[in-house]
Formats: C-alpha cells, structure tokens, sequence
C-alpha cells in the first residue's frame, strides 16, 4: 500500500492506495492558515493518520508517502522552495525530512499539479494522448505538462501556467509578479475582487457563503451564485476565463500538444460548458494549425492525493 497527500491552499486531501488508482481509505482536513510550513507538517500528519485510522493500520504497513506540494520543488532533497498560496511559507522548507520524522515513513516530494496530471495520464482523461497539458484551476491556477509520453518537469518549476503573464503591467499576484493568470483566475484572487466589488454592487456570493457555512468563496459557492443569475460572479469568472485563455493558447502554440485536460475545484466544478469557454478563449491565443482536444479531469477530488502516491519510489 502507498499513502498520497494533496496539499492546497484551502484543504489536505489524504489518501491510501494499493498501488494503483483504487483508493481504500481517505481523509480530509483544511489546510492551516497560520503557523508556517511547520503547522502544515502537523496538518498533513493528522490528515494521514485519519486515513490509517479508517484501515485500521499504522504507517509501518506503508510502503511509501507521496505529497503533492504547490510551488517550486526540489525534489531529491524534499524541499519546497517557494509557496504563494499558504500563509506564512515566506521560504524553502524541507517538508519532506519534516514529515517523515513526524510520521515515521519515506516520503516523497513533487509538485501538486504535476501529481494531478500524472494521475490524469496513468488512470483518467489523459491516458489516450501522449502530448497533452493539463490545467487545474482552484484555489491557485496550476498546470502541468506531459511531452511524448513523458512529464515534463524542468528544474522544479516546469507547468506553472499559473504565473504566466496574462497582462503586462497587470494586477500584482501573491507571488510578486504582475498580470498573472492565477492574480485574475485563482478562487483566491477571485474572492479578492468580488469583495471589492460588492463594495458598490449587489451580489449574492456572500450570502450564499453564510448560507453554506463558509467562510471562503468555495467552488460551489461560485456555482449556486451563477445558478442565480449573479451579475458579479458571471463577470469575474467570465475575465477569468479570457486569463485563462491567454495562458492556455500561449502554451498550446509553443508545445502543439495534442489535448488539454482542465480540472481542479472550480474546473470540475463548472463542468463542461465553461470548458467550451476557456477553450473558446484559448482559440483566441493559438497559432492557426490542428488545435487541441479539450477534456475535463476524471478523477475528481481525489486525483491529486492519487497522483501523490505515484511519487513514492
């Protein structure tokens, strides 16, 4: 058996495999908000001991742990150079040897996305290409990129579509640069705005917010906003998709990759007609010639933390 760890900005997502894509025990906890790279250490302990707990076994039993980490990653050393999306991880931190000591297990490190796609390619809507790119659009905007047959991964940073500039001189993103996809598409980024505007517009995403027992504008928050008519939620997700479409045009005209899957919470969410959308918007930004199928991800929610168990050794 394997364990594989998603970590996002919102939620840790845990899983325990057989190896393959059947998952036979899981858990969830939300991501801490403060205390640093140490206070997730603890996080994505608890959240791996919730899933033994369901099997009833201890991390012994376990051949390896696989944690899918946002950002920059060096991965032979296990270290996380660099977080935009969770509080406090200012820089590099060595997750890997942090939780292996508290765990008592190896564990290996890759980048969240990659580990997404990599599940996408084995078990879900990328097994039948060999060139494809795959974009995951959540609480941050991540991707990842598979070129003959193989994931492409660079020096630790390969994929982050996220942090492809959307519009020079644009707004400043949680990572210091300007007019990236993710500083107009991320749900953070997202809700950043809607308050804003909801300073002088009538909207009904907080409300939903309250009415769901959030304190985040969840993907489904956004998705019972538009099933409303909201007028603010359809305009920020509709500029979000144009940043969107310039990042993903601009990468399908420089890799000619044979299909793009779109997943993560406001992804999959959203489902198949704001698909059409991006891909409309990507149209836009492609280099004339055979454009590219455009799938949704397959394995939901738990695609990441399956992809995570994929990187034990």
């Amino acid at each position: 058996m394997k364990a594989g760890l998603d970590l996002g900005g919102t939620k840790i997502q845990a899983v325990i495999t057989d190896g393959g894509a059947d998952v036979l025990g899981q858990a969830r906890r939300e991501t801490p908000r403060k205390g640093g790279p140490e206070a997730v250490v603890r996080g994505l302990a608890g959240a791996l001991r919730d899933a033994l707990a369901e099997l009833a076994i201890e991390s012994s039993a376990l051949q390896g742990v696989g944690v899918g980490a946002p950002g920059s990653i060096e991965p032979d050393a296990g270290i996380v150079v660099k977080v935009s999306n969770i509080a406090g991880w200012d820089a590099p931190f060595a997750l890997g040897p942090a939780l292996s000591a508290e765990i008592g297990a190896p564990v290996s490190i890759g980048n969240d996305v990659n580990a997404a796609v990599l599940a996408e390619h084995r078990f879900g809507a990328g097994r039948d290409y060999t060139s494809f790119l795959g974009v995951f659009w959540g609480t941050g905007v991540g991707g990842g990129i598979f070129i003959d047959g193989r994931m492409l991964v660079g020096r630790g940073s390969a994929g982050e579509i996220g942090h492809v500039c959307a519009k020079p001189g644009g707004r400043l993103c949680n990572c210091g640069l300007e007019g990236c996809v993710e500083a107009y598409a991320g749900r953070g980024s997202l809700e950043v705005h809607a308050r804003e505007l909801a300073k002088d517009r009538d909207t009904v995403l907080f409300e939903i917010m309250e009415e769901r027992g959030r304190d985040r504008l969840t993907s489904g928050v956004w998705l019972r906003a538009l099933e409303r008519g909201d007028e603010v939620a359809e305009e920020l997700l509709l500029r979000a998709v144009e940043a969107l479409g310039v990042g993903i045009g601009s990468a399908v005209t420089l890799l000619d990759v044979e299909a793009v899957v779109v997943g993560g919470g406001l992804g999959e969410r959203l489902g198949a007609p704001w698909l059409a959308r991006i891909e409309a918007a990507a149209a836009r930004h492609t280099f004339f010639g055979q454009r590219p199928a455009y799938r949704l991800a397959e394995l939901g929610d738990l695609g990441g933390a399956i992809g995570a168990s994929l990187l034990v050794r």
